[in-house]
């Protein structure tokens, strides 16, 4: 589909993206691989898009693509830059057998598919391609019982260096963050004062980064930088807020509170408000009599 020669490693495969022509008329194509894939690319005149969420390409730009995961892209037809950059292949099958087979599940940024791509300096960037090129020679080389070990450590300390410059990113990019804090603050207020909040239940995680257009994971991680809570625990924080306004400001019983904090049984609003506490919600109520 890309128009590539045939990979020189059967499951692990460097690909130089100025040679991608794909073999379509259309301007937009979709696919769903069955690999992880780490891109660096440039001077693409299109869309990339995976999730809800699309970009352009600027210099610099990483994506991180997980097995299974819906990717699509416009191009431009009239483009005359020719793009550049480089794709990096990886079949889980070559995991196998190692401890990246299951460690490769915490670097969160492949879940950040629906949002966040990964924004790097030249100096960063040269840093990535040095480690790419290195993954490049070694199965270039002999393929003996060490080839799959040594690949490993690369991909390894690759995955490190990424994760490095995405916290580097939350740290530069504070105020978009902080603006997006603002904006988590804002939904949670308008959804404990929603009438119809008995419906619709206890906020979720999964409720909250829809709302902003953001992975769950992506938006964990910004949490937990920016306030060093997790997602779960400031909307609970938020819960709390509003249920000790209405226990010290309204004469509602506890279940009342509780119903309308989106909690369909109130034992399991005030197991919460006394773990958070150290107070049930009638003792907390009292003290203000």
């Amino acid at each position: 589909m890309s128009g590539l020669p045939k990979p020189e490693h059967p499951l692990v495969s460097l690909v130089d993206y100025g040679m991608v022509e794909y073999q379509t008329d259309e301007t937009e194509i979709s696919w769903m691989q069955n690999f992880y894939s780490v891109g660096l690319k440039r001077n693409i005149q299109g869309k990339f898009k995976y999730g809800q969420q699309q970009y352009d390409f600027d210099e610099g730009l990483m994506t991180f693509v997980a097995p299974k995961q819906l990717v699509s892209i416009t191009i431009d037809k009239t483009q005359t830059v020719k793009p550049t950059g480089l794709l990096l292949f990886i079949h889980p099958d070559f995991l196998w057998n190692t401890n990246l087979a299951k460690s490769i599940s915490k670097y969160e940024f492949f879940g950040y598919n629906v949002n966040e791509a990964l924004f790097m300096s030249e100096k960063e960037e040269s840093v990535i391609i040095d480690i790419l090129k290195n993954i490049q020679r070694e199965y270039h080389s002999s393929i003996d019982k060490f080839t799959q070990n040594i690949i490993i450590a690369q991909i390894e300390q690759l995955l490190g260096y990424c994760e490095r410059f995405y916290q580097r990113q939350f740290i530069t990019r504070a105020k978009t963050n902080h603006q997006i804090l603002a904006k988590v603050e804002s939904i949670l207020e308008n959804y404990f004062n929603d009438d119809n909040i008995i419906e619709k239940g206890t906020p979720t995680a999964q409720y909250l980064a829809e709302q902003l257009h953001l992975s769950p994971n992506y938006l964990g991680s910004l949490l937990k930088s920016l306030t060093g809570n997790s997602t779960q625990t400031h909307i609970h924080e938020k819960l709390i807020e509003k249920a000790k306004e209405k226990l010290s400001t309204t004469n509602l019983t506890i279940s009342e509170i509780a119903y309308e904090l989106g909690f369909e049984h109130s034992q399991s609003f005030s197991k919460l408000f006394k773990s958070k506490t150290n107070q049930s919600p009638l003792e907390f109520r009292a003290s203000f009599n």
